[in-house]
């Protein structure tokens, strides 16, 4: 697998009865495609998949897929606390669908290194399809040390990449400096895509990608590229934006951006709920400074 720029993870839209918005979901397929997105991620965090019953992320899936048509390679989040449960999944995904899974490093168990390890070598094992870790400490309650990263990465020929998300940058670098060939390293901060693209990262998954696409997706291609002073550029650019989407948390950012696009509405399941109307107005005068931006 060598997928590398702008992935995007996924929300799933819902309508004011808080059911999956169908047709907002497709449009946001076809919005993240025409952006210039280069990757989707299906079913990840930010899509609310603890929230969804079995039946709704088929369907969830299914919608993705049909809108897609084969346009962007598809990623598949399938993760979890329970190894047994988590090995099973990964062992059914369609490998002429999706191009890998998205396992989220064990949450609220709080592993040792060694169970880390030994949960994701598991996965990899029963896997149908090549495996990426994620590593998000604030969302797990467990940070992946740079040394588990690299031991999988050398270890595990079907563990291909990585999404970080601790903010640490040093424990980023060593992973940078030490990974093997051909395994990569994808931001899972937005905030931090554009340095860790200089530092020799191959991309993002996204959440501000999604609203954004054509802004975000050339920040990161100037990046790839060795266009530092553009890159930059653009970055500062989208920080206040992406400030903003997380002030009240993920997804309800988003969501309330996308729905100033006529994209599904800013509802989210419980325990979540949408931003607040303070929150919501300072979106929207972002949002249109933003959309002034490009089409400038």
């Amino acid at each position: 697998m060598n997928l590398k720029g702008t992935g995007v993870a996924l929300v799933t839209p819902f309508n004011f009865s808080h059911e999956i918005d169908e047709n907002a979901l497709a449009q946001l397929v076809h919005h993240c495609v025409a952006g210039g997105v280069d990757f989707l991620v299906v079913l990840g965090t930010t899509g609310e998949g603890s929230t969804l019953t079995s039946a709704e992320k088929t369907r969830v899936r299914a919608i993705i897929e049909e809108a897609n048509n084969g346009r962007l390679p598809l990623i598949l989040g399938v993760g979890g606390n329970c190894t047994a449960d988590v090995t099973e999944a990964a062992s059914k995904v369609d490998p002429s669908v999706y191009e890998a899974i998205l396992s989220v490093s064990p949450y609220y168990n709080k592993p040792t290194q060694e169970g880390i390890y030994r949960h994701f070598m598991a996965v990899a094992d029963r896997s149908s399809v090549p495996v990426v870790l994620y590593n998000v400490p604030g969302r797990t309650a467990s940070n992946m040390q740079a040394e588990t990263t690299l031991r999988l990465a050398r270890d595990h020929q079907n563990i291909v990449a990585i999404k970080e998300a601790s903010g640490q940058m040093e424990q980023i670098m060593q992973i940078l400096a030490d990974r093997p060939e051909g395994f990569l390293v994808w931001s899972g901060d937005d905030a931090l895509t554009v340095p860790m693209l200089h530092m020799g990262a191959d991309g993002v998954i996204s959440v501000m990608g999604q609203a954004y696409p054509q802004i975000f997706s050339s920040a990161v291609k100037a990046g790839l590229e060795g266009r530092q002073k553009e890159a930059n550029a653009l970055h500062n650019e989208m920080l206040a934006m992406i400030h903003l989407l997380f002030l009240e948390g993920n997804p309800a950012g988003v969501k309330s951006s996308l729905a100033y696009q006529s994209i599904g509405t800013d509802r989210v399941r419980l325990p979540l709920v949408p931003v607040s109307e303070g929150l919501s107005e300072r979106i929207l005068k972002e949002h249109n400074r933003l959309q002034k931006l490009t089409k400038g």
